[in-house]
């Protein structure tokens, strides 16, 4: 490996270890459920599945498993 991706490996790491460098604008998920695979967005500053229980009660198990995998990496109102 050369010296040139040494560096590139040591900043990656860096750059990971400071959440806040990261804004996170638009994604788009699958979660394979029990049941059926449901698409969570990231639309607005909000997350979003289109799972009849979301439909409802705007949260449902999708996700809130989304926001615990992404803890720390979404903006406020999304992962509250």
């Amino acid at each position: 490996m050369n010296s040139g991706m040494i560096g590139k490996i040591e900043k990656a790491h860096r750059y990971a270890e400071e959440p806040s460098r990261f804004h996170i604008s638009g994604l788009a998920l699958t979660v394979h459920g029990d049941n059926d695979d449901h698409e969570v967005r990231f639309e607005g500053g909000s997350l979003v599945c289109g799972c009849d229980f979301y439909g409802h009660e705007s949260v449902c198990a999708h996700t809130m498993a989304v926001e615990r995998l992404l803890l720390g990496l979404l903006p406020r109102p999304a992962a509250a």
